[in-house]
């Protein structure tokens, strides 16, 4: 049995008349389990959530990060100037002095000066993003700092690590406004868990000989950002991160906070709880081993690949490809759940399935504590 299927089910008890008034689909947020997740998190950086630069891409609901800074988190990675604009608006609602927000995302165009016009509205919050083009940081609103992004070899965004030139070129360019590196490596996910942290051990073994350069070119580096869900124990662990002078390390990892079915299959050592589920029935008997639940690829996102979601409480059904509103299960053991079946499902990848949900029903003490829209999920347009 996985530590899965050992979850304590009335964790996720639901109201009694919680399906009399209730659409399916719907994502349910259990407040309890959020707490538990970040507190968790928390324990492992020591006691120190200055050592944790959570993703808020994942969670897209203010008042999820509204609980993070309860727990004393102030500083946060994000990827859009919506999620920026409302982090900053929890931050000044929750009274927090010295947020940080970066923005982890090489902003283009007008996105980056509608980054400045925040950061000048929340000046109490301190606002930075990521640069790999030291020919582009001018066009950076005076207002908002700059990381220099460093591709350590997930070859998604950033600076060729072996292209110092083109690194201190950044930094230099920045001046005065330069805080650091932003060094991800969520590419390393793959292997045993001992095979994981020799091959993260080795790419954090080059960031320390980056750090060297930089301050060895006489630039000061105030921080350096590693690390998503797959590698940020290993972050931790990495002895010579405690040990940086003037550079604090801090991880980023956001997935924590709600946990997936990926993260439980990859760091099954986090010891994490599913935090945000996706609520459906059963709608259809389309053969003697299947039954159709309403929770397609509009409701989990699929691009993970399968299965797409586990049943809460139910390893006997075993979902299968979805289409966009069916998610058809096959029944491996017993009888087949009736149409009208309430199910919990648990996403492969929660933080695509958050963003197309417009609202969240929020639980707490198996009550419903509001209903609120997913009000950072998507992009503006201007």
């Amino acid at each position: 049995m996985t530590r899965f299927e050992e979850l304590d089910l009335a964790a996720y008890a639901l109201p009694a008349d919680f399906g009399a008034r209730t659409f399916s689909p719907c994502l349910v947020v259990f407040l309890d389990r959020v707490r538990d997740n970040v507190r968790r998190v928390i324990e492992y950086t020591g006691g120190r959530p200055d050592r944790w630069r959570p993703h808020v891409k994942t969670t897209k609901i203010p008042a999820i990060w509204a609980e993070l800074t309860r727990a004393g988190v102030r500083h946060f990675k994000c990827a859009t100037t919506r999620e920026a604009e409302q982090l900053a608006r929890v931050l000044r609602n929750e009274g927090v002095e010295g947020g940080d927000i970066l923005v982890a995302y090489p902003l283009i165009g007008p996105a980056l000066a509608r980054l400045g016009s925040i950061a000048d509205e929340h000046t109490e919050t301190r606002f930075s993003v990521l640069s790999e083009d030291a020919g582009a940081v001018a066009a950076i609103p005076a207002s908002v700092s700059v990381f220099v992004d460093v591709n350590s070899g997930m070859n998604r965004t950033g600076v060729p690590l072996a292209d110092e030139s083109a690194i201190l070129g950044v930094a230099r360019a920045a001046g005065e406004r330069f805080r650091g590196v932003h060094y991800y490596d969520g590419h390393l996910h793959a292997g045993s868990v001992d095979e994981r942290r020799r091959a993260v051990f080795a790419c954090y073994d080059l960031a320390l000989g980056l750090l060297g350069t930089l301050t060895g070119a006489g630039l000061q580096v105030a921080e350096l950002i590693t690390s998503g869900t797959p590698t940020f124990l290993h972050s931790l662990a990495y002895p010579p991160f405690t040990e940086l002078g003037g550079t604090i390390h801090r991880t980023s990892p956001g997935t924590v906070v709600f946990h997936d079915l990926r993260s439980e299959e990859e760091n099954a050592n986090l010891a994490l709880e599913p935090a945000a589920l996706v609520w459906s029935r059963v709608v259809s008997h389309p053969a003697a081993d299947i039954v159709t639940c309403d929770a397609g690829s509009k409701a989990l996102a699929a691009e993970a690949g399968d299965p797409c979601a586990a049943v809460l409480g139910r390893p006997e059904l075993v979902a299968l490809p979805p289409s966009e509103e069916h998610l058809p299960l096959r029944v491996t053991s017993g009888a087949r759940p009736e149409r009208g079946t309430e199910l919990l499902l648990f996403p492969r990848h929660v933080c695509p399935t958050v963003n197309l949900a417009e609202e969240a029903v929020l639980v707490e003490g198996g009550r419903v504590k509001d209903i609120v829209p997913v009000s950072a999920r998507a992009h503006d347009v201007r």
